[in-house]
């Protein structure tokens, strides 16, 4: 399970390394990088802090995703476990701010599936991460104590 597991935390860290990557990099895939152009000016219409009166520059908001996402799977591949919890939970929030992004620009389901997907498996191992933490409990053993003081 934990080879399983370790394997799933490798995949999902090179799958947003490089799509962080290639939010960053007009060289890895032009004609995604103006898709990607494109589309982050939609996001930025509906980015969840506009509420508060906080809108995003659509080019200001692609590097930011590209940064964390390049930066958050590079660690929950590579980095050590708190490292991996942390890049874990900011990748979680990231595809729920996806998910938030999507549903409220009204795409259609097969667009939101794979932020979906990705969320259920950071889930995932996120869960099995804490199961395979408490199940791991050192309980302390009973052992007597030789007395000291004997009868008389």
């Amino acid at each position: 399970m934990a080879l399983l597991l370790a394997a799933l935390r490798v995949l999902l860290g090179g799958f947003f390394a490089l799509t962080g990557a290639a939010k960053l990099s007009e060289q890895i895939s032009p004609p995604v990088s103006q898709q990607m152009k494109a589309l982050f000016v939609q996001f930025a219409e509906v980015f969840p802090l506009k509420v508060f009166g906080y809108q995003p520059d659509p080019m200001s908001y692609q590097v930011a995703v590209g940064w964390l996402e390049l930066l958050a799977g590079i660690l929950l591949a590579l980095g050590p476990p708190m490292l991996q919890e942390i890049s874990n939970f900011l990748l979680i929030v990231l595809m729920m701010g996806s998910i938030f992004t999507l549903v409220s620009l009204k795409e259609s389901l097969h667009t939101c599936i794979p932020a979906v997907v990705c969320l259920v498996l950071l889930l995932l191992l996120d869960v099995c991460q804490f199961l395979g933490k408490t199940t791991k409990v050192v309980r302390p053993t009973r052992r007597k104590i030789p007395s000291t003081v004997k009868g008389s």
